[in-house]
């Protein structure tokens, strides 16, 4: 069940109706019960897979609370292991075996081995899955690092790694965030519903006005990068930046708007990146979940910056190569990881061009950051390594830079233009705006209105939800 989709807008509707319609200590079952829905309404087979590691991450956490010593950390290690591997079952097998037959070949070994489609015919890759798994690690940790008390309730825990509004791409939340919120009553609140209802019309906004529009552009050009000369693939490179942007971010406000209609608070996903004036600062506002969930479960255990700076250079390398990864079995993702890695370890050990940079003024700083995560988005983005790497020997080339050719009319290139700076403008002066009472419907409605009329409709998932 895709956000934008009517499907979706008649379920959230009866969903929060019927929440603030009974009593609120059946609220929880209500949420459990729409949840299994939404997920269902993808592949349902795969609710029962969720089941079973909703049921394993439940009985691991309570063992963990209860055992001490050596047993409690076996605990917490296979439900990690247990996690990870369902994870690299379903995302990583066919990579796994194609690097292991590539690093065999030249010495020699014919290994040969069959594909997941082959052995597995009509298994697929469960939507989600990343994120679902991440944050049922973050239970189980919290356990163990004594900040979370094991959730007795079968049902409660069930809804924490089955919410709806954030399942299937985040933001990926700790338990001690909200675990209690799913005890609390949540009373019906006037400013709640219209906070809510205009996060989700400005996250539609996103989506289906900007992100699906540059769509239109971004396709077929890193469809076929070598049809197209180098300021077409330049234009088509910077759309991306804003398109998936747009897109991630966009589902993110769905997401937390969702939420608080019903007063539950989720996390904050992103806070205008592009306007980073460093990488740093960039992976402070970018997909702010994540970011933080490899900082707090992978960097600062392998020690952090507290071991010097090769150490820490290699910490943050190895973080970057393994958020790649997360993203996807593909070495375009790994690369992409390992350019915003390097992209950190310049900017903590290249002090004199760091030193110069700083010097910018502000907006510079930030256009010169948002060149090199756009330059880093090509891998992103390209259908293979192959095409990345043409796309950036075609920039490189003098000679291919021409006039633009794009695959939209003029007129659609000038509406992307100005809804590129419509939303510049928009989080620059008023990133936390909210319309007062008195103008809500009237905002909202118009709001709408924009969706339909200016909105590209099809079957355009979100991005990260093949994550």
């Amino acid at each position: 069940m895709l956000f934008n989709s009517l499907h979706f807008i008649i379920f959230f509707i009866f969903v929060t109706t019927c929440y603030y319609s009974i009593s609120w200590r059946w609220r929880w079952a209500l949420l459990l019960i729409a949840s299994a829905y939404f997920y269902a309404s993808f592949i349902p087979a795969y609710l029962l897979l969720l089941g079973i590691f909703i049921g394993f991450d439940y009985l691991a956490g309570i063992c963990i609370s209860l055992l001490t010593g050596w047993r409690r950390k076996c605990m917490l290690v296979m439900s990690i292991v247990a996690n990870v591997g369902f994870l690299s079952f379903f995302k990583y097998f066919d990579f796994l075996n194609a690097n292991i037959s590539a690093l065999l070949g030249p010495l020699g070994c014919d290994y040969q081995p069959e594909t997941m489609a082959a052995l597995y015919p009509g298994l697929a890759l469960p939507i989600g899955l990343s994120f679902h798994t991440f944050q049922s690690m973050s239970y189980t940790i919290e356990v163990y690092r004594g900040n979370q008390q094991a959730e007795r309730h079968v049902g409660i825990y069930a809804l924490y790694v089955l919410f709806y509004p954030q399942l299937v791409a985040g933001p990926i939340e700790r338990p001690q965030n909200v675990l209690w919120q799913f005890r609390q009553k949540m009373d019906f609140d006037w400013d709640n519903l219209r906070t809510g209802l205009w996060w989700i019309a400005w996250g539609m906004f996103k989506k289906v006005v900007i992100a699906d529009r540059l769509a239109l552009v971004t396709d077929p050009v890193f469809a076929d990068p070598g049809a197209w000369n180098a300021s077409s693939l330049a234009i088509a490179a910077l759309f991306y930046s804003i398109q998936i942007y747009c897109d991630f971010s966009g589902y993110s406000d769905i997401a937390l708007g969702t939420a608080r209609t019903m007063g539950f608070r989720l996390m904050v996903n992103f806070r205008s990146p592009y306007f980073a004036q460093t990488i740093t600062e960039f992976w402070q506002r970018w997909h702010i979940s994540l970011s933080t969930w490899f900082r707090d479960y992978v960097y600062i255990p392998m020690g952090g910056n507290r071991h010097g700076s090769f150490r820490t250079c290699i910490n943050l390398l190895t973080v970057f190569l393994l958020s790649g990864l997360w993203h996807g079995a593909d070495w375009k993702f790994v690369i992409w990881g390992g350019i915003h890695g390097i992209y950190l370890i310049i900017t903590r050990v290249g002090h004199t061009g760091t030193q110069q940079l700083l010097r910018l003024p502000g907006p510079l700083r930030a256009a010169f950051t948002f060149v090199l995560v756009t330059l880093a988005w090509i891998f992103f983005r390209a259908e293979s390594l192959g095409d990345a790497l043409v796309i950036l020997r075609t920039l490189a080339m003098p000679a291919r830079w021409d006039l633009p050719v794009l695959p939209i009319a003029d007129g659609e290139f000038v509406l992307c233009i100005l809804l590129i700076l419509l939303l510049f403008l928009k989080e620059s002066y008023l990133p936390d705006y909210v319309p007062a009472r008195r103008s809500f419907w009237p905002s909202l409605g118009l709001a709408t209105f924009l969706c339909y009329l200016l909105g590209v409709f099809g079957s355009n998932q979100f991005i990260y939800f093949q994550f």
